[in-house]
């Protein structure tokens, strides 16, 4: 079992961001098969973000657990639920969707500075993500801005490849930052494959680009906890799932987004 300590649980409330140690160190092989499947059978949201002439492969993928053996195991034997449940404070852990990300090396492209939260159809304050690399890495880890997720306004969500706004009410937003030039605390750790980096879906968060010789593959899974609910979005969602048939103020449908722990 993977240890939460206190100091751990007060720096995810405080900061919105916290580093858990070897989370899935004894799963690294089993999520690189499912990374490696993932990427040579890309499901239906599989995207390619690089532009034309730019150096390097950015492939992303969301929602694929159902379909990929390892990815499920991960989810539901591993020790994950537990630890979501003691980070958020939270009785009860629901899945929400799997996320895979590969820099290649020599792919110069950064990660966009954004929260998870303005493109997701669900809001609380107990949300968590896990990010964890099956790589080691340094230059390219996750970065996160120490207690983005109390910002009294969210972050406006754009589209990663044209840097366009996508919601019809930009002013409800605030304008994505420069946490580099606007002296931000930022956290971020090298880490060791199967350590991960646990997040608010509101904490502000990019990556630099991989200029490595290594690859940086990365395995993301996204958990909520009792509070969260579905909320209508004045924009497309990502993912999407349509047809959910949800309204607003309703848990996620357990049939779509199991419940992993408690009732």
């Amino acid at each position: 079992m993977v240890t939460v300590t206190t100091d751990m649980v007060k720096a995810f409330q405080r900061d919105g961001v916290v580093l858990v140690k070897g989370l899935w160190k004894n799963w690294v092989p089993q999520i690189t098969e499912g990374i490696e499947r993932n990427m040579a059978e890309p499901g239906p949201y599989g995207a390619e973000n690089l532009k034309p002439g730019e150096a390097g492969r950015f492939f992303d993928d969301y929602c694929n657990w159902q379909r990929i053996p390892e990815f499920r195991d991960v989810i539901y034997n591993s020790d994950v639920a537990q630890v979501a449940a003691r980070l958020m404070q939270s009785l009860r852990v629901q899945m929400f969707h799997d996320h895979v990300l590969v820099k290649e090396p020599g792919t110069a492209k950064p990660t966009p500075w954004h929260q998870d939260g303005p493109y997701y159809f669900v809001e609380g304050r107990q949300t968590i993500s896990f990010w964890s690399p099956v790589d080691p890495v340094t230059d390219a880890s996750l970065r996160c801005v120490a207690g983005s997720h109390l910002w009294p306004k969210e972050v406006l969500p754009k589209r990663w490849l044209s840097d366009t706004s996508f919601y019809p009410d930009p002013d409800k937003y605030m304008p994505v930052p420069d946490p580099d030039a606007e002296g931000m605390q930022i956290m971020e750790w090298p880490m060791e494959p199967g350590d991960a980096v646990a997040f608010d879906y509101r904490t502000l968060h990019g990556a630099r680009g991989n200029t490595s010789g290594t690859r940086r593959r990365a395995f993301s899974l996204r958990l909520v906890g009792e509070d969260a609910r579905y909320v209508e979005r004045a924009g497309k969602t990502s993912p999407p799932f349509p047809g959910h048939e949800m309204v607003a103020g309703q848990r996620l449908r357990e049939d779509w987004f199991p419940v992993l722990l408690g009732g």
